[in-house]
């Protein structure tokens, strides 16, 4: 019923699913999750990430280094491109720019987000954006080297920002934040985007929804973001949760389920 596109499976705390990702995977089945996308940030964890999840037809990869990462190894365009061949994985990134969490010369967080950018357009697959504090900027990299499949992922800015996010062509995915009291920027944004261009995620375990904010976030949860969407949208949680189902499968070209 529901798709989380994005969370990152391998930094879920399980201690309230017997520390077993099997009783996890069991719990999501349950909530009705079909599907979900884990997103690399970093190469280093990377191997290990697909090992978790390479026994579940219903969890896809991206490949890629955040914006924020400063230790570890740098990708190269190459070693970008051979990650993203694989069947598995549908997307690359998370990538674009932060200068919330990074400053000063940020000349190599650029350079990395243009790698990111090449290797998509050569798969062909969408790329997955983080974007804080450097909105604009993002959008200016991403038109000035022609990508054309994005995902705004955890979006955080305006309605203006949207539309001209929307008219490049691109995807806006909403997560916990929506349902935060003080979101109404975001929520206008939810009221708004054209029904055919949005996702929910819960960027787990990170920015849980009400009613659980504050604490660890897990993709069962991402029912709660649907609900906030379908309550802003005046529609029903089945609407929002078929509509972007169709959302992601058009976008990553995938087969409905």
């Amino acid at each position: 019923m529901f798709i989380d596109s994005h969370c990152h499976l391998d930094r879920l705390d399980l201690a309230t699913f017997e520390n077993n990702f099997d009783v996890f995977m069991q719990a999501a089945e349950e909530a009705g999750i079909d599907h979900m996308l884990c997103i690399g940030i970093d190469l280093e964890a990377y191997p290990a990430m697909c090992e978790l999840v390479a026994p579940y037809a219903n969890i896809s990869l991206s490949a890629g280094v955040h914006p924020n990462v400063t230790e570890g190894r740098e990708p190269d365009l190459d070693e970008l491109v051979s990650l993203a061949s694989a069947e598995k994985v549908i997307a690359v990134g998370e990538t674009g720019l932060d200068y919330f969490r990074s400053d000063g010369d940020l000349g190599w967080q650029h350079a990395r987000f243009v790698t990111h950018i090449k290797a998509a357009k050569i798969v062909n697959k969408p790329l997955i954006i983080h974007t804080r504090e450097a909105g604009q900027d993002s959008l200016d990299v991403l038109e000035r080297e022609g990508a054309d499949k994005a995902i705004i992922h955890c979006f955080t800015e305006d309605w203006a920002y949207a539309e001209r996010a929307l008219h490049l062509g691109y995807y806006i995915s909403f997560s916990g934040i929506v349902t935060f009291k003080n979101a109404e920027q975001i929520k206008e944004v939810a009221r708004k985007v054209p029904e055919d261009r949005f996702l929910i995620e819960t960027d787990s375990p990170y920015l849980a929804p009400v009613p659980f904010r504050g604490k660890p976030n897990n993709p069962t949860y991402v029912c709660h973001v649907a609900q906030h969407l379908a309550d802003l949208r005046g529609c029903s949680l089945e609407q929002i949760a078929e509509q972007s189902t169709l959302n992601f499968n058009t976008l990553f070209e995938l087969a409905a389920a």
